[in-house]
């Protein structure tokens, strides 16, 4: 019924920035929080950032001072900066949403989009 979809992950070099995207459709009355996820091989998905619908924000301190969330309403969408990228940041990111929808709420995940940064 919503579909999460994320754009914008590609390979940069170390030290480089990135900017990813994710744009929810379908039935959307409102979006609660978004937030940003990564799953490198063989390890568990990481929470990375959050933000909620009036724009308050939680980072993971992996990232802190390095990546930033912000969102659009108007577009439904949900952005991730990502500066001062390392290798370690290599993984295939996702985002998420708490959505209300027409009968309740439901959190949604994008398909995720692929980083490499390489060194």
């Amino acid at each position: 019924q919503v579909v999460l979809v994320e754009s914008g992950g590609g390979l940069v070099q170390a030290g480089g920035s990135l900017r990813l995207s994710c744009a929810a459709s379908g039935t959307i009355r409102s979006i609660n929080d978004m937030g940003w996820y990564r799953q490198a091989p063989g390890k568990e998905r990481e929470f990375l950032a959050r933000i909620t619908s009036v724009g308050s924000t939680n980072y993971a301190d992996s990232v802190k001072g390095r990546f930033t969330i912000s969102r659009d309403n108007a577009k439904n969408t949900v952005f991730l900066q990502m500066n001062s990228l390392k290798p370690e940041d290599t993984a295939v990111y996702y985002c998420n949403a708490d959505v209300r929808g027409l009968y309740g709420r439901y959190n949604y995940w994008g398909q995720g989009t692929q980083v490499t940064v390489s060194s």
